[in-house]
């Protein structure tokens, strides 16, 4: 292993988790950039080392950290002359690949802010992010630029199409600027679970939050001849800062592909031909790979897992059937990776979340804010905290247990999630919000419902989840419509799948004369859940 990576350690060596918990403390420098971290430092010590096998094009290109570095300093020179600088949001409109990468690190090295989204997010779902966020730039492909050149938005001033940027990477590069930890480096779009998507606004030092959790769920990460991949779309914090930026920083080769449709024979042959190490591998992916035989000659030795818990039963097929533990960890886009279950190094419970990383406290609070055994998950003094939410400081300021603290380290973070606590270990009860976890994805309702009532035949709409053995859980519409309602169940999927993106789309829509309503005429959809 690198001299580099291991001084990058922020635990030295697994051991029991209580040990590791008593032995750490943050040390978070001041000044900190995530895109020299994770590239310029790598190209100046190891310049060939790879950084990127992207697979994305049909074709295996292995990028160095010195082209990375060449690239990324391109771009960030092309992107200041045309006006982009400290604090301007740039739009990140691509499917994994190596180019993703290149325009994150070009836009921290401005001091900007990079702005992951979904490359299969249709035209509302894409207006409301770029016009709330109000993105000077976008890069994005041919067909995601198509998408844009329809929108009104009148602050993005420039739109970069990554498929013909050769004459932009030739022009001089730019130095990076330097920047503090606490300044804002990236901003990600919650799923819209108690109102529209708010932009969750970060800060450079949220990289290194992620650290303990990553170093303790893939087994010591890293290890030499590690290489990584995850099926989960880098517009997300899951598969972007639970495993890619996380590889970049430790000098691991991380694997771009990510499949159109997942499959599972096609994933087996990658992490096999590959000799993919450490995987992050969501519920859903497990599942459909459980269902196949694993290939002989994989390397397998750590693999990740969240988002919904898995079970006594995939656990033990990992056990059984790769010969690895499946980890399982927690977080969310406002404070990501904050506990973890992890087998060799704290006795697991099926199905629980596990207990606090190391670093990190987590309590169970009512909503008064005292401490309970069973209540909502808080969290408090993770680097991984976020800053804001963007223009919103209300819904900020609702997000904590008193008022806003005046740094990361202080006041209780508030997740939305009730938890159960049986000594140090926390399970999951249920949520006090609507979110939907679905193949991966968390899906919030309120613009699910906003789409569909937008339809002619559609009066009142709800949108909850419900139990999927697959998905864990399926986007289902309840909607009251007027008229008849023949043939009107696949317009109404087919209208969200245009409009917002295929993985919002419900999966069934049930046809209802009303929905039931709290006194105040708020609809019950826990109500719907539980019927």
């Amino acid at each position: 292993m690198s001299g580099l990576a291991d001084r990058r350690r922020l635990l030295p060596h697994l051991a029991p988790w209580d040990e590791m918990r008593a032995g750490f403390a943050w040390d978070i420098p001041e000044r900190f950039n995530i895109a020299t971290a994770c590239c310029d430092d790598w190209a100046g010590i190891e310049p060939g080392r790879t950084a990127i096998i992207d697979l994305a094009g049909g074709e295996r290109r292995v990028w160095t950290f010195a082209d990375l570095k060449a690239a990324s300093d391109a771009l960030a020179g092309a992107l200041s002359r045309r006006g982009v600088g400290r604090g301007d949001r740039v739009a990140i409109l691509l499917a994994q690949r190596a180019e993703v990468m290149v325009a994150h690190l070009a836009t921290m090295k401005l001091g900007a802010v990079s702005l992951p989204l979904f490359a299969l997010f249709g035209p509302e779902a894409l207006e409301y992010r770029l016009r709330d966020s109000g993105a000077r730039a976008v890069v994005s492909d041919a067909a995601g630029l198509e998408k844009v050149g329809t929108l009104d938005l009148p602050d993005l001033a420039l739109r970069i199409d990554a498929d013909a940027w050769a004459d932009l990477l030739s022009e001089a590069p730019a130095a990076p600027v330097e920047t503090a930890a606490e300044d804002p480096a990236m901003m990600i779009y919650t799923s819209g679970t108690t109102g529209p998507p708010k932009g969750v606004l970060h800060a450079h030092r949220f990289l290194l939050g992620h650290m303990p959790c990553v170093e303790t769920s893939l087994e010591g990460f890293p290890q030499d001849g590690d290489v990584a991949w995850t099926p989960a779309d880098w517009a997300w914090i899951g598969g972007l800062m639970d495993l890619a930026f996380p590889a970049l920083w430790f000098g691991v080769p991380l694997v771009a592909k990510r499949f159109a449709k997942f499959d599972a024979d096609t994933a087996w042959a990658l992490m096999r031909d590959e000799r993919v190490t450490c995987a992050f591998l969501p519920p859903t992916a497990l599942k459909m790979l459980r269902r196949t035989d694993p290939p002989e000659g994989l390397s397998l030795r750590a693999v990740m897992s969240g988002g919904e818990a898995l079970g006594a039963g995939l656990l033990a097929w990992g056990r059984d059937a790769l010969g690895v533990a499946i980890n399982e960890i927690y977080g969310q886009t406002e404070c990501n990776l904050v506990m973890a279950s992890c087998a060799g190094t704290q006795d697991v419970v099926p199905g629980s979340l596990g207990r606090a990383v190391p670093g990190v406290e987590v309590t169970l609070r009512d909503a008064d804010g005292r401490e309970v055994a069973e209540g909502e998950i808080c969290v408090r003094g993770s680097p991984a905290t976020f800053l804001g939410y963007w223009g919103k400081p209300e819904k900020t300021a609702e997000k904590w247990h008193g008022p806003p603290p005046e740094t990361w380290r202080d006041g209780w973070l508030r997740t939305g999630d009730l938890g159960r606590r049986e000594g140090e270990v926390i399970s999951y009860v249920s949520r006090d919000d609507d979110v939907i976890s679905s193949a991966g994805y968390r899906i919030g309702p309120t613009e699910i419902e906003t789409c569909l009532t937008a339809h002619p035949q559609v009066v009142m709409c709800a949108v909850v989840g419900l139990p999927d053995e697959t998905r864990g859980e399926a986007v289902t519409a309840f909607v009251v419509a007027e008229g008849a309602t023949e043939g009107l169940e696949d317009d109404l999927i087919a209208w969200v799948r245009a409009r917002l993106s295929p993985h919002m789309a419900p999966r069934a829509v049930r046809f209802v004369p009303a929905l039931p309503m709290t006194a105040t005429g708020k609809v019950q959809r826990r109500a719907l859940r539980e019927a």
